[in-house]
């Protein structure tokens, strides 16, 4: 109160409206009041009031309206999912795609995307970065997975050829080397995608995300299998990282599934920003993939939808019955699930 703060009511027709401040976003809801609410112009604060000792005088005002209802404003997770949905109908295949000769009815700006997206701008520019979007002739793009994954072995097979260390990778090398092979703003894009940029002496390097690019290597892996058999696929993918990098099933939470009951032990794609949004359809799609789950098992796939404040284990308690296997405990649907 005292300052002004730009407030903006962002969502479509077929969407519940949110009101979005520079940095925050709201759910609206319709609360009544028993006191009946007076719209007066001009209406001074009894503090504005006090400051003014001169003005004891009785004021007379005119009332413009009334009211016995408001909005409530309730803090809510930005509703994120569709910014990769709407960037995924036309993901960059590179310069020389047929496709990004076409028309840009499927390309999104700035602007187009504040007056789509049910989020606040630094929610949306913070997501646009999670999700290593670029700008490409104006319009945000996603990079199709496939040339993704050709930018990051350009990469990876320079670093190995040069001996480079994965902690200090020059710019400047990196451009001059691949830039016949493709543009040097998406060799730059995948540096920054896939590494952390610093200067050293005036020149600017890059040190690798080892989780990030052993993520990405497994990714492009279980894409190409229903189910893969876990220990099989640990070689595989140990031997298909960059050398000095090690694999650790960990890099993998939120991206693939292990099932260690089945015999022998398996893995699969389930990338959690392929799930729903909303709580309960979310929490209904988990049940449907597996009847059972542990808390370790399911957090990765439920991490995202907490609230400020909140915990896994409160959405646990809301959205399954838990009970113990084999003195392990599980989480099951507390609704039967079609």
């Amino acid at each position: 109160v005292g300052k002004l703060i730009n407030l903006v009511i962002r969502g479509e027709k077929d969407e519940q409206a949110v009101l979005c401040s520079k940095d925050k976003t709201y759910d609206m809801k319709i609360a009544d009041t028993s006191n009946m609410l007076l719209f007066i112009p001009g209406c001074k604060t009894p503090e504005q009031l006090n400051a003014d000792q001169a003005s004891c005088n009785i004021i007379h005002s005119q009332i413009a309206g009334f009211s016995n209802n408001y909005w409530e404003l309730r803090r809510c997770r930005p509703k994120l999912k569709k910014l990769r949905k709407l960037l995924m109908e036309d993901p960059y295949e590179g310069p020389d795609s047929q496709n990004d000769q076409t028309l840009t009815i499927s390309k999104y700006t700035t602007e187009d995307l504040l007056s789509l997206i049910q989020a606040s701008e630094e929610e949306i520019m913070h997501q646009l970065q999670v999700i290593d979007a670029c700008k490409i002739g104006g319009y945000w793009r996603i990079l199709e997975f496939d040339y993704e994954m050709k930018l990051l072995n350009h990469v990876t097979q320079l670093i190995d050829s040069e001996s480079w260390s994965l902690s200090k990778v020059p710019l400047r090398t990196c451009l001059e080397e691949l830039g016949s092979l493709e543009p040097t703003e998406m060799i730059e894009h995948i540096l920054l995608s896939y590494g952390r940029k610093y200067i050293d002496d005036g020149e600017v390097y890059f040190e690798m995300h080892e989780d990030k690019i052993c993520r990405a290597i497994a990714q492009m892996l279980l894409q190409n299998a229903v189910k893969f058999n876990l220990s099989e696929f640990q070689e595989v993918w140990q031997q298909s990282v960059p050398e000095g990098m090690t694999t650790r099933l960990d890099q993998l939470k939120g991206l693939a599934l292990l099932d260690r009951t089945s015999r022998p032990e398996t893995i699969s794609l389930l990338k959690v920003e392929d799930l729903p949004e909303d709580n309960q359809e979310r929490f209904n799609s988990l049940f449907s993939i597996r009847e059972k789950w542990t808390e370790e098992d399911i957090t990765p796939y439920i991490q995202d939808l907490c609230a400020e404040k909140q915990t896994v284990g409160v959405l646990l308690t809301k959205y399954a019955r838990s009970s113990m296997q084999n003195g392990v405990k599980v989480y099951n649907s507390r609704r039967p699930i079609s």
